[in-house]
């Protein structure tokens, strides 16, 4: 570390508390909008110029700020190993699961020595290696879906697949590109590829040419300095309400024995504001990164062709709005780590699934395993990520079946009642969670055990209760009280699967199979689609294993 870099920030942590590599890597984020700006105006006609200006900053981030040298050989371990995988295998239909599984396997140790370190205040290279994970996985992906033919792709696939495999010098660009290296967002290679030779910011036929967007002195770069500056001031905002409640409510202030001295409810209100702040520093984070890229260009997501608008949301990785007044589970978790979801959905769910069939069991508990190893071995993660998945089956057949008493049931649309479900299912969703997230962020076995004690299991006991309730025949009292409801609104009921008639009021968001944050969406579905997968296969077996017997029976008579 250079001595005159590292001392401002030590100086500094010293006065407000902080950590010099928390300060080091707010430094980072505030530092890439200027250094974006310059990137921007790097002519468009010199990619090169881009890649190498990309690659300086982030090999001065690693080494130079972070004295990260064991970090940038990780980072390149997993660069070149992936792209070797990819050049050397490219034909071979297990090129992606190879690239997968070094990749997810040199991570997992990386995340085994920060556990052991227990340093969580300090910045090492395992968040920078959860992105090239996802940005280097997808790659694989890419490349190989482009040996295959058309016909065999869906239109994500054709969008992202790779014919030719890159130069060294623009898949280096890629993996270094600097307003996203250290905690993203991850974004694929053909988009880094578009924004490089500036195709990605072509204005369709269609718009009305008087509607394209401003660019400055012949550049195809839309002026983006307005839409970054917001997101910089909002993670700012984010970033400093996380600095002055984290003083109060921090993680281990679960854990004190004051905390058993407050009343239930004051316990309730400081685990929620517990979790709130830890979230803070994470929209913060995030808020400021995406600001970078938008300032940079690569945010660009397409221009209105009606209004001339133009969309900056290409990499939005959060939705503080969304998360905070979520009104259940799916809705809450789909708003978090965006990118992660999509990548989890893209890259892993629909490619476990063989091509003409549906996604089932296989493709969710490859999702869940997936997602878990990714965020890391703490004990914590398991509690939480298993527990949500339970949550979020209950949240299911809880909207499904209440949620309609407080609609009419002819027009779908909300009765005066409905604002009271609306903010049951808020708060209700919201502590939920606050209880569901503890663990993620004690980290530990016994100290998540302890927390959850301390507010008498409640997320566990409810759950439980519910679970209990929709196995009971308690279920069919309230789909009777719904059918004779819509009986006398005229509403006729699916009588052939002698189930409610299914629509986007019942099940809204949570009709969908697709984990979210690899959180099954039903996790009583998933099992019972298991044992059927298994029974499946026992048959399977038995009428082979009578195939053989004929046969040698018939071999025998001969």
């Amino acid at each position: 570390m250079i001595p005159f870099i590292n001392a401002p920030f030590v100086w500094l942590a010293d006065r407000i508390g902080a950590g010099p590599d928390e300060l080091k890597l707010v430094f980072s984020f505030l530092l890439s909008y200027p250094l974006a700006g310059l990137l921007k105006r790097v002519p468009d006609a010199r990619p090169e110029f881009k890649n190498l200006f990309s690659i300086s900053i982030s090999l001065f981030y690693l080494v130079g700020l972070f004295d990260l040298w064991d970090g940038l050989r990780t980072i390149l371990i997993s660069a070149i190993g992936t792209y070797a995988i990819a050049k050397y295998l490219r034909g071979s239909p297990y090129m992606p699961w190879v690239g997968f599984v070094f990749l997810m396997g040199h991570m997992s140790v990386n995340h085994i020595a920060r556990q052991q370190a227990n340093s969580p205040r300090s910045v090492d290279i395992t968040g920078a290696q959860m992105v090239a994970v996802m940005k280097l996985s997808a790659f694989c992906w890419n490349v190989a879906d482009g040996v295959l033919p058309e016909a065999d792709l869906s239109d994500f696939q054709k969008d992202r697949r790779l014919v030719e495999l890159p130069s060294l010098l623009n898949y280096a660009g890629y993996v270094f590109f600097f307003p996203s290296m250290l905690i993203g967002p991850a974004f694929d290679f053909v988009e880094y590829r578009r924004w490089l030779d500036t195709t990605m910011f072509e204005v369709p036929a269609n718009v009305d040419p008087s509607k394209k967007p401003p660019t400055r002195r012949k550049r195809k770069i839309p002026r983006s300095g307005t839409p970054a500056m917001k997101k910089l001031a909002l993670g700012l905002i984010w970033t400093f309400s996380f600095l002055k409640l984290s003083a109060h409510y921090y993680p281990e202030v679960l854990l004190e024995d004051k905390f058993v001295t407050y009343g239930f409810l004051h316990r309730l209100v400081v685990l929620h504001m517990v979790g709130f702040t830890a979230r803070c520093k994470y929209y913060g984070v995030w808020t400021m990164t995406e600001g970078a890229c938008i300032l940079a260009g690569l945010g660009f997501k397409g221009v209105d062709p009606k209004t001339g608008k133009v969309s900056w949301d290409r990499l939005r990785n959060i939705d503080p709005w969304e998360v905070e007044f979520a009104q259940n589970t799916r809705g809450y978790l789909g708003a978090w780590n965006i990118n992660t979801n999509q990548w989890l959905r893209n890259y892993v769910y629909l490619r476990v699934t063989p091509r003409g069939k549906k996604p089932g069991f296989r493709a969710s508990l490859a999702t869940f395993t997936t997602s878990a190893f990714w965020h890391g071995f703490y004990p914590g993660y398991y509690l939480s990520f298993v527990l949500a998945s339970f949550i979020q089956t209950v949240a299911k057949k809880l909207r499904r079946f209440f949620r309609p008493f407080f609609l009419d049931p002819k027009t779908q649309q909300p009765l005066p009642s409905k604002k009271l479900y609306d903010f049951a299912s808020w708060i209700t969703t919201q502590l939920t969670f606050s209880y569901a997230a503890a663990p993620f962020l004690i980290l530990s076995f016994s100290g998540s055990v302890t927390v959850w004690a301390r507010v008498y299991f409640y997320a566990v006991v409810g759950t439980l209760v519910l679970m209990g309730f929709f196995a009971s025949p308690g279920v069919k009292v309230v789909k009777k009280a719904l059918e004779q409801r819509n009986a006398k609104a005229g509403v006729v009921t699916d009588k052939k699967s002698g189930d409610l008639k299914r629509t986007a009021s019942t099940d809204s968001l949570s009709s969908s199979r697709e984990p979210v944050m690899g959180i099954s969406a039903d996790m009583e579905e998933e099992l019972d689609e298991m044992v059927r997968e298994v029974k499946r296969e026992v048959e399977v077996r038995r009428a082979r294993s009578r195939e053989n017997s004929l046969v040698k029976d018939m071999k025998k008579a001969m």
